[in-house]
C-alpha cells in the first residue's frame, strides 16, 4: 500500500499520536515538512491518504505553500483520496471544499469539553461517544464546508468537526502526546500570557494537570476517528 502523507506546517507541530497509530497498525506514513520548505505533491494519488497537522500561520496568509496545499486537498477529493485535517489542517480542508476560516470569539488553549453531534454521520465516527475532553489551542475557526455534516462542537467553538464521506476535519487536537503539549506550553508562553482574559484559556499548571490519564483518554476518542478514517485509504500500489 502506498504510504499516507502527513503535511507538518511548523517544526513544533508534528503528527504526534497520529504516528503512534499508524505505526501501531503498519501503516507506512511519510512525512512533508512544509516547514523546511518541501514542495507540496500535485498528484494525490501518490498516497493512500493525505494528513494536515496544525500550525501558528492562517490558512488566509498568503504562504508560499497554501494554494497549492488547497489544490492537492481538491485533487484528493476528486480522486477519492481520503483527507484528515487536525485544527489548522481541519481550517485547510474546510477553505479547500469551499468552508471559509475566519476568527473565532473566544481563543481557545488547554484541554475543554467537545460534544458529538447527535447524527448519523457522527455516530458513524465515534460511535457512542458523547462528550470527551479534547486539547485546543486556537484563534480562528472553520465554517462546514458544502455537502459536509458538523459532527462535534463546543460552547466556545460550534464547529470542531466535520465529516464529508472519507474526508474529515478536526478544529480540536486528538493528536496530543506529552512532548507536544510541553512544547508547546514551553514555546506558547507568550500567547498565553497575553490571552489570558479569553474564558477559554488555562495557565499551564492546569493544563499539565493529571497530564497522563487526560491524555489516555484523548487517545481513546482519537482511535475511533482514526479507525474510521484508514478504512478509507486508497489500497493501491
Amino acid at each position: 500500500m502506498k504510504p499516507v502523507a502527513i503535511f507538518r506546517a511548523s517544526p513544533t507541530e508534528g503528527p504526534g499520536y497520529f504516528a503512534t497509530y499508524l505505526e501501531r497498525r503498519s501503516i507506512a506514513w511519510q512525512l512533508v515538512a512544509l516547514d523546511t520548505g518541501e514542495r507540496v505533491p500535485r498528484d494525490a494519488r501518490k498516497f493512500a491518504g493525505l494528513v494536515f497537522m496544525g500550525g501558528p500561520m492562517s490558512v488566509n496568509d498568503e504562504l508560499p505553500w497554501i494554494g497549492s496545499a488547497l489544490e492537492l486537498a481538491r485533487d484528493a477529493v476528486r480522486k477519492d483520496v481520503p483527507l484528515l485535517g487536525h485544527c489548522l489542517g481541519g481550517q485547510l480542508i474546510s477553505k479547500a471544499l469551499g468552508g471559509t476560516v475566519a476568527a473565532t470569539p473566544v481563543k481557545e488553549i488547554g484541554w475543554g469539553e467537545v460534544r458529538v453531534a447527535d447524527n448519523e454521520v457522527a455516530r458513524e465516527w465515534l460511535g457512542d461517544v458523547q462528550t470527551f475532553l479534547s486539547f485546543h489551542w486556537h484563534g480562528e475557526t472553520f465554517t462546514i464546508p458544502p455537502g459536509a455534516t458538523r459532527v462535534m462542537e463546543n460552547p466556545h467553538c460550534a464547529n470542531q468537526g466535520f465529516a464529508l464521506g472519507k474526508h474529515f476535519g478536526m478544529q480540536c487536537h486528538v493528536e496530543m502526546t506529552d512532548e507536544l503539549v510541553r512544547s508547546w506550553l514551553a514555546t506558547g508562553a507568550e500567547e498565553i500570557a497575553a490571552s489570558r482574559a479569553s474564558p477559554a484559556v488555562q495557565e499551564p499548571d492546569e493544563i499539565t494537570r493529571e497530564l497522563a490519564a487526560r491524555l489516555a483518554a484523548l487517545h481513546e476518542v482519537a482511535n475511533r476517528i482514526y479507525d474510521r478514517w484508514i478504512e478509507g485509504l486508497s489500497r493501491g500500489s
